[in-house]
């Protein structure tokens, strides 16, 4: 190959095809693989083919024996050197090129020597480029109409087609290739197969010359280390491809020496290189500068006496020199082996991938090894695998799971605290002490053997005694404490000097005059906020000592900093002793005071300021600092800020508190003063009650003020998060006017200049030596863009013809002209009426940004064969690849109205007419349709009726309207379905939108290279070889790999469109998991086969096999299943070893991508900073100067956005966080990483743990945690506003919720992570704020939210209850402060509910301000108008009710995973939601996380309403409502009557089934599931165990404040107020109660039906128990039914008997009542929760427990000796059972009853399905068609059902009315004990 090259010195970079094969045939090496290129498969080895098998491979590989099989066809491309800086340009139109006239002619120049140009360039024919644009911009493939055809169509259109001549008339003028019969597709028909290419032509082309290793010589270095390690032979050849792909993506834009020395500098020697970080932090530098191989061991020991010579214990400074000199003066042979030895051992690793430092270690000790590796002898395959990687994978997985007798897998009941993960391992390596502590299975140290012999050790480890935790991740709220320390110090602090200084009253005398004299008091109380800050830190270093391991080292520090806070706890308190207790007033007193409150003041900026881990810590001036620890390397490298990013940062926050410290003041602590100061003064002397005495008197006023305090401190905190949104939104859009992406920006003409633009940005502008006119190139880029909205469907042939540039004959030339389209010009003049495109559409939304884009500042753009390579990946699991016909014309489910084609014929008319004529374009090009239409045609000529020929062609398209084909042959039926695929969240939308990375990279070199079309244009073979070389270099540099980890199970149409997806795309490649089951030798072991897991990787030119599967280019042995964790990080890390290039960028299945936003790719790339390399060595000074850009975040255009309100609202959040709040969070350095559609440095992540984290359950959020692991490590995190992908969001309420409670979950375990520690604990403030605020803040504000509204009902409670029976005095306007009240011996209660109404204020503020950012995002970028009509339908369309819904559920799902854990991933299901759901599932869906909270709260309002009515409560009602009605009131057709009655008559069996059979769908399925997460499931099941779940039981110390503790509290509150009420006379208020207390009566309804519930229970279990044997012959399965049925019927009577009885007690009062219900009630609750934590054991899996109940049959469930037990313990579940039973039958009645009476409102359902969907009434589908059987049976059940439930109505009304009405009529006396 070198001679080839050497013969041209300026580097011949074409070939002819004689040339090619010339040269591959030169090389023996590349002689099979030109045979196998013909035969359209590249073939994988080389070596004795016939009898290689990859399972099977020889454990000695010749290095002759190799050949690169990878790659697909390359060719040697332009070399461009350069050395400018990357550089950002702001367009400004005095350095635009000057344009010429839009009639002007193509110009020519000459350069250097004015050589006359090629011939072709003057007869640039820019409709070729359209015939090629059109061909290639298909999203469908060879089911499209011909290029002929269309192109014939775009030209009619520019010829002003006359009126009436419609798409369907333009026919092909002649019959094309393209035309094709109806048989099935095949490859050949798809797919064109590889040519012969030279591989890696920068590297290969080049590196000869330079003295550099060659593809030849690479090789044999794989080989020879392959040989002595034992890697595997399909894992080495991936590698090789990988390392050259890399130095040819290198070489490409640097000399390959460069691109050698940079890369082995990032991934082992390089000042950013993990590897040499890792080194230095372990202090293995010391251990090889010393030669001795005890001196780990001494410097892990701190043996200061250790014998090392003086001259040898050498400076960091100086290790780091000696490194860099090393590093410098290392061969490139020897770099090359380095590379190939750490990629070897990291494609082999598998799962500990996920520990970088461990692979680390791994590679010290196999390169220490390396010269007695190659010379020893030859090891065999998968060595390296079962020897080293084995036992680590095995103790990882044993962690998590255990096998059972048939060797099966079942997952460990632990929580993560009891879990060595993946961080745990990796933590190990971290420092010297614990290698040091290493040791083998015989006692032996092994850092005391010989370093060259330690690899060979490594297998004799005992890893289970070398591991450790070094983090528990314990349950509990208490993490908080410890992460967000400053948080709280900031907030109590500053609350506790605010009311301290204002709630004087508590704590001065009550003289006046005294008062005035004891300001010392004042300023002392005020400054014991310096104790709260030291308590507050004190509190957290306490909870370190629980969740971090200590060592010696760690423990005393933490010890000395516990004692140092001691001190100032003392400092700050003590002065208080003496001011408050000794000596109140006077001048000392008052000095010690002041300095006092200095002290705290300076005490909690200290606190607020400082990370808890630089607490009393110096920072060391010494650079040569060795004892700085290990970790602050991999948790605290954070990235430093710009310092105007760093200004922004402080400014902004400075904003946020100074605003809300202001506010705060007066709005929450200034306006507490008179409410205070009202509660304080309150006397309250007349009230007994015959238990509590007088103490409710006393004690009352105190507990209500405790109460208010609570609501303002949560107040205080929620008024952060609000300034934090405002001031973030500010900033935020600021930065949108400042980047020029705002539409209100003043100098935008983003349309008139877009021409330039796309030349001076998108075009590699300053490398183009082309001699064509800008205009020429521009017309090209922008033609192809148009023509792909118009086979998208997005444009119509009209709009096209007006948006191409076109080619004109000029006037006295035969040069022909080009004319720019008036498009441009006419955006920003509205004079222009003409239509470019529909308005509001998808293409219009597509061209706006496009044009917007590009006026934000850009990189500049590298020439297509200098740009690096890159990757896209997408995981893939369960989603949907193609629709099926079946799926789309079909209903989805019997509750659906529409089917999914009529919903997005509505959602995109104007695409599906395109859509319809384009399919009858194509339906023209059939020869037998052809013939048939002629035959019609002449048919219809004799005739002379013309509008019944019109309506016959009418009538004749009908089918094409409708279901978008006449013919049923497979292109017509696959052409509609993709058409909606590609508009729904399909895979297939992901893959075409992406591989229009492919096109645009052919687009841009077509474009940018004129030379490709040197060859004359009349000889095919030269047209051929020019698409050739585009199609190389598109596939040189460009891959797309899924990870499809199901692909051996998928069902037959799945493989169906993975086969169809890989013959269109023949690039594409798919990486999966298989399975190879082994049999066992012995017959009669249990165990039958042993499972062999592989990594597969095939794709489209692999060939297909006998059994109709493809043969895998690559299969790799793994150490075991690699699915540990949730699945998706699995996924991805497993696919992750056959990324190809320098950049990886991580999309999910249901995103989608568009051409003109591919063509920006190299700008995206550009933002690493590593486009335009300098020529000093990485190793030339000691500066590692600035961080690395690891992330490059992108926007998301969510596409699902305008279908309903659901959609709408889950699409705006999306929307502002990808946006708006990334923009300003990427500025002051706080964004992470959310997965897509990031751009991940490729080397800077897989080197450092990889694109996810995947520990089960912890790493739920898998991708955040990448973003916080490359943050930490020093990786700068970017995002660019630029580009954009598409991107789906759930369209359902059931599946916005799923992902709202997968979010929830996820956060909740990401508070306990090790992560959150290390940020929360040593990041600066601001960037700690900026993090907060950004990720657990939003959780932490919702949960705050909500508990603001639990506390305010709390507060209205006692202010109801206090107010009930006092005197209230009159409101005086003019009265003064001492004027006395009227009447006499009243409660001044008016400050008290004028406070109230602010809190409402401040409430309702705080939901809505978060519908502020998006209505400014759409006011910034789209304008006022749509800004307003968007709030407005959101308004409209009550989502309000929604987002205060969605805040409860995450408030729900945190709260719940932090108290019972069990965060697990939730399939969302992106599917349209246009099918009704039964009430039923609803009601078990959501009830149990907002239900029954909005009910109680319903009767707290209830009572408050009853007792002190404001307007402002209205507020509350509709908070009320939404946690109640939401998932009602966002059901489709909802509110159908007669749907609405079959649904109640489901919900009655509902409640009734699933006592005599199992039924999931049960009440009973629904109560054991609640009670699961509590009990837990057992372990062990006996009989079938068909296991579910597995649940483990919550632990009683986590479970304790939030499940009993908190209810007791509850339950105390409610019983107070309810006695306080009590405890007055009822005739005479002034008077006390003289009466039995209180309690006897709360306790009576509380416990009575308890007991009665618990004795009829007895009695029917002797009835079943007795009855059951004989009931079982005659009655089956309806006796067990029958007596449950019996006992909740007694249930719902005995609820209703003791209702009415406290009715009766409070003699008819209603508001009495209420309170009593609510007493009575939070007593039961925690009743209930107390028996269930306390009395039941693990349930069993299955529902035979209930069953054996009511049927009496215990005998035959697989119980064994529980049969026994099980009875008790089902007793008490029962009991419980029955009191649950009452309220959902009571409750759910209650919430049917009001849906009820909506449904009788006439047309209701029209203008609800208005408001889901924002469709228009007359585009809504009508009532479904039903037979009339099926009608005769809806009517007999609506009949029934309807009159039901109007019975039940009535009767519950009469329940609550007619005592009120009837019963002080009665006037019963009769007198009760109680």
């Amino acid at each position: 190959m070198a001679g080839d090259y050497s013969e041209n010195s300026n580097q011949q970079y074409y070939y002819s095809s004689e040339q090619l094969s010339g040269l591959n045939n030169n090389d023996e090496q590349y002689q099979h693989q030109h045979q196998h290129q013909q035969q359209y498969y590249q073939q994988q080895h080389a070596v004795d083919i016939e009898s290689y098998h990859p399972t099977q491979s020889p454990s000695n590989v010749s290095p002759a024996g190799i050949f690169q099989h990878n790659n697909q066809p390359r060719l040697p491309q332009h070399q461009f050197d350069r050395d400018n800086p990357t550089s950002y340009t702001r367009y400004d139109t005095s350095s635009d090129i000057e344009w010429e006239n839009a009639s002007s002619s193509i110009r020519y120049e000459f350069q250097g020597n004015q050589q006359p140009l090629p011939q072709h360039i003057a007869d640039v024919d820019l409709f070729t480029n359209l015939r090629s644009d059109i061909h290639n911009s298909s999203r469908y493939l060879k089911c499209a109409p011909s290029t002929e055809s269309l192109v014939a169509l775009l030209e009619a259109k520019r010829s002003r087609t006359p009126k009436g001549v419609n798409a369907s008339s333009v026919r092909s003028p002649t019959p094309t290739a393209s035309s094709r019969s109806t048989q099935e597709l095949s490859a050949e028909t798809l797919v064109n197969g590889p040519n012969n290419s030279v591989l890696y032509p920068a590297w290969t082309s080049a590196a000869p010359f330079q003295n550099l290793p060659s593809f030849k010589q690479i090789q044999d270095i794989f080989v020879s280390l392959k040989n002595a390690y034992g890697f595997q032979y399909d894992s080495m050849m991936n590698m090789i491809d990988h390392l050259m792909v890399m130095l040819d993506s290198r070489s490409s834009r640097m000399t390959p020496a460069l691109a050698l020395l940079t890369l082995h500098a990032d991934y082992i020697g390089g000042p950013n290189a993990n590897y040499r970080k890792w080194y230095f932090a372990a202090q293995l530098d010391l251990d090889d500068a010393v030669g001795d191989k005890n001196a780990a061991t001494h410097v892990a020991e701190g043996q200061e006496s250790a014998p090392i010579d003086q001259n040898q214990q050498r400076t960091l400074t100086e290790a780091e020199n000696s490194w860099r000199s090393k590093m410098e003066e290392t061969s490139d042979h020897d770099r090359i082996r380095q590379l190939a030895l750490w990629l070897m051992i990291w494609a082999e690793a598998s799962v500990i991938r996920f520990c970088p430092e461990a692979l680390c270690f791994i590679f010290k000790l196999a390169d220490d090894a390396v010269t007695e590796k190659l010379n020893g002898p030859v090891a065999s395959e998968g060595v390296y695998i079962d020897t080293i990687i084995s036992p680590l994978y095995d103790f990882v997985k044993d962690q998590v799971y255990r096998n059972d007798k048939l060797n099966n897998s079942i997952r460990r009941d632990r929580d993560h605290a009891n879990v060595i993960g993946y961080d745990d391992v990796n933590q190990l390596f971290w420092y010297p002490e614990t290698i040091s502590r290493l040791v083998l299975k015989d006692k032996t140290k092994f850092m005391t053997i010989a370093p060259n012999l330690r690899y060979d050790s490594l297998s004799e480890i005992d890893w289970k005694k070398a591991f450790q935790k070094t983090f528990k991740e314990k349950r509990s709220w208490m993490h908080l404490a410890v992460n967000f320390t400053r948080i709280w110090i900031i907030h109590i602090v500053s609350f506790w000097y605010y009311i301290a200084a204002n709630s004087e009253i508590l704590y001065l005398s009550d003289d006046k005059d005294i008062a005035e004299q004891e300001t010392p008091v004042q300023i002392s109380m005020a400054a014991l906020g310096g104790v709260v800050a030291t308590l507050l830190v004190m509190l957290g270093s306490f909870v370190e000592y629980i969740y971090v391991p200590l060592n010696f080292r760690r423990a005393g520090i933490l010890s000395r900093r516990m004692i140092l806070l001691f001190i100032v706890l003392i400092v700050n308190a003590a002065p208080s002793i003496y001011c408050i207790k000794l000596n109140r007033t006077g001048g000392l007193s008052m000095a010690v005071a002041s300095a006092q409150l200095f002290i705290s003041l300076i005490t909690s900026i200290y606190f607020a300021i400082i990370p808890q881990s630089r607490l009393f810590i110096r920072a060391s001036k010494s650079k040569d600092e060795r004892k700085t620890p290990a970790s602050q390397t991999f948790t605290a490298s954070f990235p430093h800020l710009k310092r105007t990013d760093r200004l922004i940062s402080i400014g902004l926050w400075s904003c946020v508190f100074g605003c809300k410290l202001l506010e705060s003041y007066f709005f929450i602590a200034l306006s507490f003063k008179d409410p205070l100061k009202a509660i304080a003064n309150m006397k309250v002397l007349e009230c007994k009650d015959a238990i509590a005495g007088s103490l409710l008197c006393i004690y009352m006023p105190s507990v209500s003020l405790v109460l208010m305090l609570l609501m303002e401190l949560v107040l205080f905190f929620l008024d952060t998060y609000l300034w934090y949104v405002i001031w973030n939104t500010i900033f935020s859009v600021a930065r949108s006017f400042y980047l020029g992406i705002s539409i209100w920006s003043p100098w935008r003409n983003i349309f008139s200049r877009l021409p330039k633009r796309i030349y001076a940005k998108i075009l590699a502008a300053s490398e183009l030596d082309i001699q064509l006119h800008p205009k020429v190139l521009c017309s090209q880029v922008w033609n192809a863009l148009v023509v792909s909205m118009f086979r998208e469907h997005l444009l119509s042939p009209d709009h096209v013809s007006k948006l191409l540039y076109r080619q004109m004959p000029s006037i006295g030339t035969n040069k022909p002209s080009l004319k720019t389209p008036n498009f441009f010009v006419s955006q920003e003049d509205v004079a222009f009426k003409t239509e470019y495109y529909p308005q509001k559409s998808e293409a219009s939304r597509r061209m706006q940004f496009f044009a917007q884009s590009l006026t934000t500042p850009m990189p500049e753009s590298l020439p297509i064969p200098n740009m690096p390579t890159f990757t896209v990946m997408t995981p893939h699991y369960g989603e949907k690849i193609i629709l099926s016909l079946r799926e789309i014309i079909r209903e989805e489910d019997k509750n659906a109205r529409l089917t999914l084609l009529e919903y997005l014929k509505q959602l995109h008319p104007f695409e599906w007419e395109n859509f319809v004529k384009d399919t009858k374009v194509l339906a023209d090009e059939d020869p037998e349709q052809q013939q048939q239409d002629e035959v019609k045609s002449q048919s219809n000529m004799s005739s002379a009726t013309d509008e019944k020929t019109e309506r016959q062609h009418k009538i004749d398209d009908l089918p094409f309207y409708c279901v978008g084909f006449k013919s049923s042959a497979p292109e017509y039926t696959l052409r509609t379905r993709i058409w909606a695929s590609l508009r729904s969240q399909t895979l297939y939308r992901t893959i075409t939108g992406f591989m229009n990375y492919h096109k645009a990279i052919k687009l841009l070199y077509r474009v940018e290279t004129p030379e490709l079309g040197t060859h004359n244009r009349s000889s095919v073979l030269g047209s051929t070889i020019s698409e050739v070389e585009l199609e190389q270099m598109a596939e040189r540099k460009f891959r797309f790999i899924i990870a499809m980890q199901r692909y051996t199970s998928f069902n037959a149409e799945e493989k169906e469109s993975v086969e169809y997806v890989l013959k269109a795309y023949p690039s594409l490649q798919i990486a999966y998991l298989e399975q190879e089951k082994i049999p066992r030798e012995d017959p009669n072991d249990p165990i039958k086969f042993d499972s062999v897991y592989y990594s597969v990787l095939i794709d489209g030119y692999c060939p297909v096999n006998a059994e109709g599967v493809r043969t895998p280019k690559y299969r790799i042995r793994l150490p075991g299943n690699p699915i540990l964790g949730d699945g998706k990080s699995d996924n991805q890390n497993t696919a992750l070893i056959y990324y190809r290039g320098e950049y990886l960028q991580l999309i999910d299945a249901n995103q989608d991508n568009y051409l003109e936003e591919c063509i920006k790719i190299r700008n995206v790339l550009g933002e690493f900073e590593e486009m335009h390399p300098t020529s000093d060595s990485p190793y030339a000074n000691n500066t590692s100067g600035k961080s690395p850009v690891a992330i490059v975040g992108a926007r998301e255009y969510i596409f699902s956005e305008n279908v309903g309100v659901l959609g709408d609202v889950a699409a705006g959040k999306e929307q502002t966080f990808g946006t708006l709040t990334q923009r300003i969070m990427a500025t002051i350095g706080g964004r992470l990483h959310y997965g897509h559609p990031d751009f991940l440095h490729a080397i800077f992540m897989t080197t450092r743990g990889g694109v996810s984290k995947a520990q089960k359950g912890l790493h739920l959020n898998e991708d955040i945690y990448a973003g916080m692991n490359a943050f930490e490590r020093g990786g700068r995190i970017k995002h660019v506003e630029y580009y954009q992908c598409g991107k789906g969001r759930d369209l359902g309420f059931g599946s916005v919720l799923n992902f709202v409670t997968k979010i929830g979950t996820g956060m909740g375990e990401q508070m306990l992570s090790r992560e959150y520690y290390y940020l929360g604990t040593q990041l600066p403030l601001d960037r700690f704020l900026t993090f907060f605020y950004a990720h657990p803040g939003f959780h932490i504000n919702n949960i705050f939210i909500m508990l603001s509204v639990h506390m305010f009902m709390f507060v209205l409670l006692f202010v109801g209850a206090t107010s009930v029976p006092l005197t209230l005095c009159e409101f005086d306007i003019n009265a003064g402060p001492d004027s006395p009240q009227k009447p006499e011996g009243c409660f001044n209660m008016n400050p008290v509910f004028d406070w109230l109404k602010r809190v409402v204020i401040s409430i309702f503020a705080i939901i809505f301000v978060a519908f502020l950012p998006l209505f400014l995002q759409e006011l910034t970028e789209r304008g006022f108008f749509r800004a307003c009509s968007r709030l407005c339908k959101h308004m409209l369309s009550m989502s309000p009710f929604f987002e205060i819904f969605i805040t409860q559920t995450y408030a729900n799902a945190i709260l719940n995973n932090l108290s019972f854990g069990g965060a697990q991933y939730i399939g969302t299901g992106r599917g349209f939601a246009t099918a009704r759901l039964p009430f039923s599932l609803l009601y078990s869906r959501f009830a149990d996380t907002s239900m029954y909270v909005g009910a109680r709260m319903f009767m707290i309002l209830l009572f408050g309403s009853l007792v002190l009515w404001i307007p402002h409560l209205a507020y509350f009602w509709i908070t009320v409502l939404a946690l109640v009605l939401s998932p009602f009131l966002f059901n489709p057709h909802q509110f159908s009557m007669t749907d609405f009655l079959v649904d109640y008559r489901e919900y009655i069996r509902w409640l009734s089934r699933g006592n005599g059979v199992s039924n999931d769908n049960s009440w009973i399925g629904f109560c054991r599931f609640t009670r699961m997460r509590t009990t837990g499931v057992k372990k062990k099941q006996l009989g079938d165990a068909k296991t579910a779940k597995q649940q483990p039981r919550a632990r009683f110390c986590v479970i304790l404040f939030s499940e009993l503790i908190l209810p007791l509290i509850l339950a105390i509150l409610c019983t107070v107020a309810y006695m306080f009420i009590r405890s007055f006379n009822l005739e005479d208020n002034t008077k006390p109660f003289e009466g039995p207390s209180a309690l006897y009566r709360v306790g009576i309804i509380a416990f009575g039906p308890i007991l009665l519930n618990a004795g009829i229970l007895a009695v029917l279990f002797c009835v079943s128990l007795g009855g059951g044997c004989i009931a079982s012959l005659c009655c089956g399965v309806k006796f067990g039914a029958t007596v449950a049925a019996i006992a909740h019927g007694w249930a719902v009577l005995n609820f209703i008997i003791f209702f009415e009885l406290l009715y009766f007690l409070e003699n008819w009062n209603f508001t009495h009542v209420v309170l009593g219900m609510i007493a009575a009630a939070s007593v039961q609750r925690f009743i209930f929760k107390l028996m269930t934590i306390l009395l039941l054991t693990r349930e069993f899996n299955g529902d035979q427990s209930n069953q054996g109940w009511w049927t009496g049959r215990w005998y035959g469930r697989g119980f064994g000796w529980y049969a026994f037990t099980q009875p008790l313990r089902e007793f008490v579940c029962k009991t419980v059972e029955m009191s649950l039973f009452a309220t959902d039958f009571i409750m759910g009645h209650f919430i049917l009853f009001f849906l009820f009476l909506i449904c009788l409102i006439p047309g209701v359902d029209k203008w609800h399905s208005l408001m889901l969907f924002w469709l228009k009434p007359k585009e809504q589908i009508q009532e479904p068609i039903y037979s009339a059987s099926q009608k005769s049976r809806r009517r007999r059940i609506t009949i029934f059902y309807g009159f039901l439930l109007v019975v039940l109505f009535v009767l519950f009304a009469a329940l609550l009315v007619a005592p009120s009405v009837l019963g002080p009529r009665l006037n019963l006396k009769i007198s009760l004990p109680i």
